[in-house]
């Protein structure tokens, strides 16, 4: 049979609210007290019943996670610094992958609001338009880490994707390497319009029209990208900038496959910066996203928005640098 706090209560001769406030470590409890309390759930092998917390506290101390590839590199790294966080903070996690299927994504929403958690993070995406719908309708804390949207006002954590590109396109121009490939992962829409507006202001900023000189593609895995390699070589490209790594790998590799050299005839940037950049050769430029603390930094302003504490901003944009490999000039 199932132990109860009722059992416990019973057998410590303490009411069910002194070992409530024992379970909840709160201090007007004395030592010898919390003594007895603690020894009898010791010895009952009592485990506190979560759902009926919840209903008593309005509060499951759960948060719903939305990864769109749970095999991504770039969302496991965000997942971590989240978890460790939550873990602080006695949160529980509820992973749920959407596969990048607008279909699933909504799903997963809808099933986490149902199951009560007391906040949502989605890592990423695309969020569609009814998952925007459902988000502003539904009465709880969500999050939204490494993407930017648009069209919604959600709390986020991100860089800023429009300077790092700009930053890129600049260095570029300024050797004298113009004609660009902006090679998209269908990620984050949104992301990729601010990364291609920073491009574009490089070269407005050079007096040039960014139109004539950017080619978009896209390629989100590695044989993508590996299939894309004679396109940009077709149409002149001399560097690219990846939004995948895998798919950087992928275009590396079909430079190394059809003997071309490299950074000497195509540069490389790819924007994210996981481990698997420096496990190649040549390793790969990135923009360094700091993946770890912008899932730790969303966990925590999700922990303030669901105790409503205060908030400074509720967007909050994290330093990035760019590290310059040897796929690069």
């Amino acid at each position: 049979m199932t132990v109860t706090i009722y059992d416990v209560a019973r057998e410590a001769k303490v009411s069910m609210a002194t070992v409530s406030r024992v379970l909840n470590g709160n201090p007007n409890v004395k030592p010898e007290t919390r003594k007895k309390v603690k020894d009898v759930i010791d010895r009952l092998n009592y485990r506190p019943n979560a759902v009926a917390r919840g209903l008593a506290s309005k509060k499951t101390t759960t948060v719903g996670v939305i990864i769109p590839d749970i095999s991504d590199l770039y969302y496991s790294a965000l997942a971590r610094g989240l978890e460790d966080v939550a873990e602080m903070y006695n949160y529980q996690i509820i992973i749920t992958n959407t596969d990048q299927d607008s279909q699933k994504e909504e799903n997963a929403f809808l099933n986490l609001v149902s199951k009560q958690v007391d906040g949502i993070i989605f890592l990423g995406g695309k969020l569609s338009g009814k998952v925007r719908e459902d988000i502003e309708r539904a009465n709880i804390p969500v999050v939204i880490c490494g993407s930017g949207q648009d069209a919604i006002e959600v709390p986020s954590v991100n860089i800023n994707y429009y300077e790092a590109a700009k930053e890129i396109a600049s260095k570029f121009i300024a050797d004298d390497t113009k004609h660009l490939g902006f090679v998209t992962g269908g990620y984050s829409r949104y992301q990729e319009n601010l990364m291609l507006e920073g491009m574009k202001a490089a070269f407005s900023d050079a007096g040039l029209n960014g139109d004539d000189y950017i080619m978009l593609e896209e390629a989100r895995d590695y044989d993508s990208g590996r299939d894309i390699f004679p396109k940009l070589i077709d149409n002149n490209r001399d560097a690219v900038i990846v939004v995948s790594d895998e798919a950087a790998i992928g275009i590396l590799h079909g430079g190394h496959d059809h003997g071309v050299a490299m950074p000497q005839r195509l540069q490389i940037v790819s924007c994210s910066n996981t481990r698997l950049v420096t496990m190649v050769r040549p390793k790969i430029s990135s923009i360094s996203v700091p993946l770890y603390d912008i899932g730790a930094v969303g966990m925590r302003l999700l922990t303030k928005l669901m105790n409503e504490e205060k908030v400074d901003s509720s967007v909050v944009e994290l330093p990035y640098s760019v590290e310059y490999r040897t796929t690069t000039r």
